[in-house]
């Protein structure tokens, strides 16, 4: 067991534990101490607001009746298989790679463990300037983001400099 996480991309998956700790605690800080819509401004353009999406990014089918919570619960654990079935198969060596897909792993496990326990996604962070607002978020929306970011930059910087760090062993 020790080989699988210092032989494979594994070796990284303390980063999606991490993500996964960060995104909970401060989820389960906003819903016990923070009513529903709840704001407090941080910055000139910055406010924690508890909301809650039970849909997907940017509320997508939120509205749609309910049977959205359990597809969406599907996908998210289809897609940790995949992505871990992926990092597993590839060498410690290609950072970039393995960081990404365990920020999108960890944050994956986040949202997932919200819409199971909850029915819903707790977000928090929102963004603003004058009358336009950017749809709430949080730590594992994040992660995700930052974790696809790094998947494209990988895949241009192998393509330039032709090294083959991220071909699966």
């Amino acid at each position: 067991m020790m080989r699988l996480f210092q032989q494979t991309g594994w070796v990284f998956w303390w980063l999606a534990l991490l993500v996964l700790v960060l995104d909970q605690v401060t989820k389960q800080w906003v819903h016990h101490s923070m009513a529903l819509y709840d704001s407090i401004q941080l910055l000139p353009f910055f406010n924690l607001t508890y909301v809650r999406n039970p849909g997907a990014a940017f509320s997508f089918l939120s509205d749609a009746g309910g049977w959205q919570r359990w597809f969406f619960t599907v996908v998210a654990v289809v897609i940790i298989a995949v992505l871990s079935v992926w990092l597993k198969r590839l060498s410690p060596k290609a950072t970039k790679l393995s960081i990404g897909l365990c920020l999108i792993i960890g944050g994956a496990i986040g949202n997932l463990i919200d819409r199971l326990w909850h029915g819903y996604v707790i977000d928090f962070f929102h963004l603003y300037y004058q009358n336009w607002h950017y749809p709430a978020f949080n730590i594992a929306d994040s992660a995700i983001v930052i974790g696809a970011a790094l998947l494209i930059w990988d895949s241009f910087s192998n393509q330039e400099q032709g090294h083959d760090d991220a071909k699966p062993r």
